[in-house]
Parts: C-alpha cells; structure tokens; sequence
C-alpha cells in the first residue's frame, strides 16, 4: 500500500510566501514600508486558507507555513513603521524650536569666534615678501576704548557713547 498525499493547498502556500517575500522587502524600506500592511493581510490570508486546506488532506504545509511566518513578519515590520511615523508627525511641531536652538547656538559661538580672531595675510611676489597681522579681543578693545574716553562706565554705555562721539565728530 502506497502513502499518496495530495497536494492541497500548495499553490496558495507558493503565492503566500511570494506574496510573504515581496512584503517584507517592501516593509523595510523606510516611509514606505506602511504600504506593506496590505500585502501585509493578503499573504496572511493566504497562507491561512493554504494551510487550512492542506490540512484536511493531510497535505505537506511547509510551503504555507514559510508564507505565514514572513508574512506576519512583514506585516509587524509594516505596522511599527506606521507607529513611527506616527510618533514622528505628533512629535514634528516641536522641531521648529529646537532647530531655532541650535541655528542661535551655533550663530552666538561663531559671533564669539569672530569678536575674538586674528587675522593673517602674507603675500609673496617675485622675493618680496608682506605679511600683515590683526588680532582683536573684545575685551581688549574695549579696555582701550575706555582708556582713550578716560571714562570708567558699563561696557553698553561705553560703546553708545563712542558711537555718538564719533558720529559727532565727523559732522
């Protein structure tokens, strides 16, 4: 007696682990991996069905199984990306306040940079040779514009008061 099994279910089981790969693939790509949830479903379906059917006639399910397992797999990489861009959307109206942080940040170390640089130029032309050099430190300029008012007041009132002088001066 020979033991013949029928192969019940095979084709679905083939098209659910088609369906299963070609969702998983799709899952991972990030924002559009929420496309995956439909397939996601079909192949789920599939393999169910397939499954279901291979058991009444005692049919290999291997093939079905295999569709099962990477599609819930897909289909729960699908669904966390969904969460993400859900999290990313509630998440997204803070942005414009951090973003704005780090543009001041970045804008008050490079005025810092800038009030406290040196300079160098050296040019060279056939043996001759110029080199200029400039050094500037805001506390350094502003001690010596104390010094040439002769006035020991707050730096900001220093400052207006030398530009209105040298405003005045000139007209």
């Amino acid at each position: 007696m020979e033991d013949v099994r029928s192969n019940a279910g095979h084709n679905l089981g083939v098209a659910a682990l088609i369906v299963g790969i070609l969702t998983f693939v799709l899952a991972v790509i990030p924002c559009i991996g929420t496309l995956a949830i439909i397939p996601g479903i079909v192949a789920v379906v599939l393999a169910s069905v397939g499954l279901s059917q291979a058991s009444k006639s005692d049919a290999p399910r291997g093939m079905q199984v295999a569709g099962l397992v990477i599609g819930i797999i897909a289909l729960m990489i699908a669904f966390s990306q969904l969460f993400v861009a859900g999290r990313l959307a509630r998440d997204s109206s803070k942005w414009p306040m951090d973003i704005k942080a780090v543009i001041e940040g970045a804008k008050d170390e490079v005025m810092k940079d800038l009030q406290d640089g040196s300079v160098s130029i050296k040019i060279e032309s056939d043996g001759d040779v110029v080199e200029i050099k400039a050094r500037s430190r805001r506390s350094d300029l502003e001690k010596t514009l104390e010094e040439l008012e002769g006035v020991d007041e707050d730096t900001s009132d220093t400052l207006t008061k030398a530009k209105s002088d040298s405003l005045g001066k000139t007209n």
